[in-house]
C-alpha cells in the first residue's frame, strides 16, 4: 500500500508539472536532498565535462569531505556516480568560490565542502531510496522528526537538482584557529525547519531571534551559531551566489553557466 501511495504521489508531481509547462513553459524540477528552483525545460543529459574543474585546482585550501563517496549520509551508502572523493564545478563557479575562500580566509577560515556537481546518477539514487519505506538506518542522523514517506511531499527530495547543472554547492566553515568544524547548530543535510537560513533569525538583517516555533520538537540554535551561519552567507552573496531558503548549506552562483543542463557524467579527478 506504501508503494501505491508513493507512485500516487510521484504521478501527482508529474502531472502537476505538465500543468506548469503548459501554463509558463516552464518547471520545479530542482532539489538536492535538498531543493526547489525554477528552471526552464532542461535539454538532454549530457556526459560533456569539458567546461568543468577539479575544485581544488582552483581553490587549494579547499577542505573536502564529500559525504556521497562515504557512508556518513541520510543514505547510509556511497551515493551512485561517486567514484572518487573530490568535488567538481564549473569554471565560473569554481572562480567565484576562490573569492569567496579568500574573503572567509582573511577572516580566519577555510572553506569545508560537502558537495558540488553532482551527477543524475546520484540524484535517481536518492530517488530510489525514498521510495524504499523500509530503509530508515540513518533517520537518527538526519531526519529523527520526520516520517520517511513525507520526503516528496515536503520536498526534502526531487526528481531534479540544480547540483546536477554544475554550479552549485553545499559547505561550511573550518576555523584555522580551533582547527574545528565552525559550530553551525546543526549538520549538512538535516531534513527540518531547522536547517532553514531564517531559523532563529532574520538572514537579511543578520539579527538573531530566537523564534524556533518552526521546530516540530523545539529545537533550536544559539546567537553565535546563527551568526556563524551568517559569515557564511555574507560572503557567499557577496561573491555572486544565491541561498536557497531551506539550506543554510546550499548556494548556486547567480549566473550560472548552465541553467537548463544536467550533466551525467561521474565524480571523479579531471586530468590536467
Amino acid at each position: 500500500m506504501n508503494l501505491i501511495n508513493q507512485n500516487m504521489k510521484r504521478m501527482k508531481r508529474w502531472i502537476f508539472a505538465v500543468m506548469l509547462v503548459s501554463i509558463s513553459g516552464t518547471y520545479m524540477l530542482s532539489g538536492c536532498s535538498d531543493s526547489a528552483c525554477q528552471t526552464t525545460e532542461p535539454v538532454s543529459p549530457t556526459e560533456d565535462n569539458s567546461q568543468f574543474v577539479t575544485l581544488t585546482d582552483v581553490v587549494p585550501d579547499a577542505i573536502l569531505e564529500i559525504r556521497y563517496y562515504g557512508t556518513y549520509n541520510f543514505v547510509g551508502e556511497r551515493i551512485d556516480g561517486y567514484e572518487e572523493p573530490t568535488a567538481l564545478l564549473t569554471k565560473q563557479a569554481a572562480e567565484a568560490l576562490k573569492a569567496v575562500s579568500d574573503d572567509v580566509r582573511s577572516q580566519g577560515y577555510r572553506l569545508k565542502i560537502y558537495d558540488a556537481y553532482r551527477p543524475q546518477k546520484g540524484v535517481d539514487h536518492f530517488v530510489r531510496w525514498a521510495e524504499d519505506l523500509q530503509a530508515t538506518e540513518m533517520k537518527p542522523y538526519f531526519y529523527p522528526d520526520l516520517d520517511k514517506s513525507v520526503l516528496f511531499e515536503q520536498e526534502y527530495i526531487y526528481e531534479r537538482s540544480g547540483h546536477t547543472r554544475g554550479s552549485t554547492v553545499d559547505l561550511t566553515l573550518f576555523d584555522m584557529k580551533t582547527e574545528k568544524e565552525v559550530d553551525m547548530g546543526g549538520t549538512f543535510d538535516w531534513f527540518g525547519p531547522e536547517s532553514h537560513p531564517d531559523f532563529c533569525g532574520n538572514p537579511e538583517t543578520g539579527e538573531y531571534t530566537g523564534d524556533n516555533t518552526k521546530s516540530p520538537t523545539g529545537r533550536s540554535i544559539t546567537a553565535e551559531q546563527f551568526a556563524n551561519r551568517m559569515i557564511l552567507r555574507r560572503a557567499m552573496l557577496t561573491h555572486g551566489f544565491m541561498p536557497l531558503s531551506s539550506e543554510w548549506w546550499h548556494f548556486t552562483l547567480k549566473n550560472e553557466p548552465f541553467p537548463d543542463t544536467y550533466f551525467t557524467f561521474p565524480v571523479k579527478q579531471k586530468k590536467q
